[in-house]
């Protein structure tokens, strides 16, 4: 086979790993659910709410940060972003 070849077929192998499979979750802020079991992790977690907007975030959905030991959760990069240049505005 050629090399090129070769090389293309490991590329998209590489890329749709990331972009479907384990890689994907490395931007969705972890692996929510997966490899957890026996570690405490409770599967029944509630909703959390944006502090920024007000919407409610589902485990393993949107972005998350920890804020002065507090765990925050975010529906998307742009409250996230928000939250990162006030935290003081939305954490009272």
């Amino acid at each position: 086979m050629s090399p090129i070849l070769y090389f293309l077929l490991w590329a998209g192998f590489i890329f749709i790993m990331m972009r479907f499979g384990c890689g994907a979750h490395m931007v969705h802020g972890g692996h929510e659910g997966h490899g957890r079991e026996g570690q405490g992790h409770n599967p029944q977690q509630a909703s959390a709410k944006d502090p920024v907007c007000g919407m409610d975030v589902e485990p393993g959905q949107g972005y998350s940060q920890i804020y002065e030991g507090r765990s925050y959760r975010f529906c998307s990069r742009k409250c996230l972003d928000k939250f990162d240049a006030e935290p003081q505005r939305y954490v009272s």
